[in-house]
């Protein structure tokens, strides 16, 4: 069985959904030379999360973005965690919700997902600076 490892930084990006795939996979060549494996892609971070979902249609992130500030909003009374920002709590939950790894089959060097599906940085804050990501693959 072989084991990669890798840290990588993603660069800062607004509040929103961003697909990330190809940035992973350009980072992280040895991908190619596990045939039958995993790859886990995990967070360091928590007011980020990542997610797998639609990998064509931009809106989908659009709306992912929209539902999440409806689900999570900002400025509640109940909220004491706010010495960092209005946007700041409600990123804590939003990465709770999502979470902070996920983990796709490699298959023949290559991601084994759907042909509509794409890995996402959620980013939760306003200003989140760079984002950092262990990318661990292993398998024969």
């Amino acid at each position: 069985m072989k084991f990669y490892q890798k840290e990588i930084q993603i660069s800062p990006k607004k509040r929103g959904f961003y697909l990330i795939t190809n940035e992973i996979l350009n980072s992280f060549p040895e991908i190619n030379q596990i045939q039958i494996g995993q790859l886990q892609v995990f967070i360091k971070h928590t007011s980020a999360s990542l997610t797998i979902n639609e990998n064509a249609d931009s809106s989908v992130r659009v709306d992912f973005e929209s539902h999440f500030n409806k689900m999570v909003p900002e400025n509640m009374h109940y909220f004491t965690h706010t010495y960092e920002g209005a946007d700041d709590m409600p990123a804590h939950i939003k990465a709770s919700l999502l979470g902070n790894s996920v983990t796709i089959p490699i298959t023949k060097g290559s991601l084994n997902m759907g042909i509509w599906q794409g890995i996402y940085l959620c980013e939760h804050r306003d200003f989140g600076g760079a984002r950092n990501l262990v990318l661990t693959a292993f398998g024969n």
